[in-house]
């Protein structure tokens, strides 16, 4: 699946990592037409997410939706279905194999991207050793990947600092999307493996994520723009 978007806006996917929805709307009313693209999170979806999800839409926008799933088959591909008819975009599952396997067919024949989330960007060797893995986060995002891949979603969620390692382990054909991304000299945050917006791209990735260098900027507006502009370049 090959996605370079026509419209730069669409490279960046904003964060609407709030409490409560009310919150959200009033970002995405000051963002306006400068942003196309959100990422609804777990916070939001169980604060009444779901019904922004409609509106943003009903509105021309697309949505994100960031569940992180993984439960057993059956749910997930069912969950999975939901989410197609809901008309979300992009949907993330954890990449174990049979969690992949159920999301693919519950997006079967639909227009969503269901994405594996491979190492999340808050994890480091440490973290995944601690948790019992026998590999570290290099090894443990290119295998899950690769099985993301042959999963037949549409791509992966990895960190910037992974991202030219998973295209080169997957090819030009999948989605590689990149959150913990910082322009630079923003505050990193819980964030562990990160990149500039032009180095994600640089790297392989096909959209970033940004949420608080955004959503915390004094004018978001002029933040986003900032963004854009370095994408563009």
């Amino acid at each position: 699946m090959t996605d370079t978007p026509p419209d730069v806006r669409d490279r960046l996917i904003v964060a609407l990592d709030f409490p409560t929805v009310g919150a959200a709307e009033a970002l995405v009313w000051q963002l306006g037409d400068a942003v196309s693209f959100y990422k609804i999170g777990l916070e939001l979806t169980v604060a009444g997410g779901l019904d922004l999800a409609d509106d943003l839409i009903g509105a021309g926008k697309k949505v994100f939706l960031d569940l992180k799933m993984h439960d057993i088959g059956h749910t997930v591909e069912k969950a999975t279905a939901a989410a197609a008819v809901r008309g979300v975009s992009l949907l993330t599952v954890h990449a174990y194999p049979q969690t992949l396997a159920a999301a693919a067919r519950g997006a079967a024949g639909s227009q969503l991207g269901v994405l594996g989330v491979t190492v999340l960007t808050s994890y480091d060797d440490a973290d995944l050793a601690a948790a019992g893995y026998a590999h570290g986060v290099t090894e443990t995002v290119r295998m899950r990947a690769i099985q993301a891949r042959d999963a037949g979603v549409a791509g992966v969620i990895c960190a910037p600092t992974d991202a030219a390692m998973v295209r080169g382990a997957v090819g030009s054909d999948f989605l590689v999307i990149t959150p913990g991304v910082r322009p630079a000299g923003a505050d990193v945050g819980d964030q562990k493996r990160i990149a500039t917006p032009r180095a994600a791209l640089q790297a392989g990735a096909n959209r970033i994520v940004v949420g608080r260098p955004i959503t915390e900027a004094a004018d978001p507006v002029a933040a986003a723009r900032a963004i854009l502009a370095e994408l563009n370049s």
